[in-house]
């Protein structure tokens, strides 16, 4: 993929997750997760399942990093849930193997963590939905490594480019790609409206220090 090309999907796929409100941005009334963290951000990826154009956009832009940056990949595998029909729809496209990993083993039958056919030292690439912290994504290709094979690189559909995430991944070892991420968001959500000029100091102050976020 060029870097023109590499732009274009970014700013498309941010586009759509607005659009289908996979993505949705509330500065003045933060989100909540879990955790207990708020955030002027929720995203929740699942929802493209139910959109064909995006979907395939997605597997598309996964197909053609897959292609250029990780070309000895042998084998694609998702992260249980959200990146196992990511993974089925660019296995297909790739015409290569697919396997998907649990968060945690089967407690019955084989007990399995890993579901489909691994042989060792083949050549693996990671999908996954979102990239928050990354401990998810290194989990799952933890497991693949111990299995045998060797884990080349993870693609996510979105990252929030938490400092934490990318120090992970380097400490791990792992290559990561995302096909878009929060600042090419906000520049797309600026533009339709979405968001306005004024809130972005508080935005960007989230990404940088989530802990401390303090809404508009």
């Amino acid at each position: 993929m060029s870097a023109w090309t590499q732009t274009q999907i970014a700013q498309t796929i941010a586009q759509k997750l607005l659009a289908i409100q996979a993505v949705s941005l509330r500065p003045q009334q933060p989100f909540v997760w879990t955790s207990g963290l708020k955030s002027p951000i929720y995203c929740d990826n699942r929802l493209t399942m139910s959109y064909p154009e995006v979907r395939d956009l997605i597997a598309d832009g996964f197909a053609a990093v897959i292609k250029e940056q990780f070309a000895e990949c042998e084998v694609v595998a998702g992260t249980a849930t959200a990146g196992i029909p990511h993974a089925a729809w660019v296995a297909q496209k790739l015409d290569l193997p697919m396997i998907y990993v649990r968060d945690k083993a089967k407690g019955h039958g084989k007990e399995n963590l890993i579901e489909g056919h691994l042989l060792s030292g083949k050549k693996v690439v990671v999908i996954e939905d979102l990239i928050s912290t990354g401990g998810s994504s290194i989990k799952a290709a933890q497991a693949v490594r111990a299995a045998g094979a060797e884990v080349i690189g993870v693609v996510a559909i979105f990252s929030y480019q938490f400092s934490q995430a990318e120090n992970m991944f380097a400490d791990a070892q792992l290559p990561l790609v995302t096909l878009s991420n929060y600042s090419v968001l906000l520049d797309e959500a600026l533009a339709a409206g979405v968001i306005q000029s004024s809130d972005l100091e508080s935005l960007r102050a989230w990404r940088a220090n989530p802990a401390e976020y303090k809404a508009t």
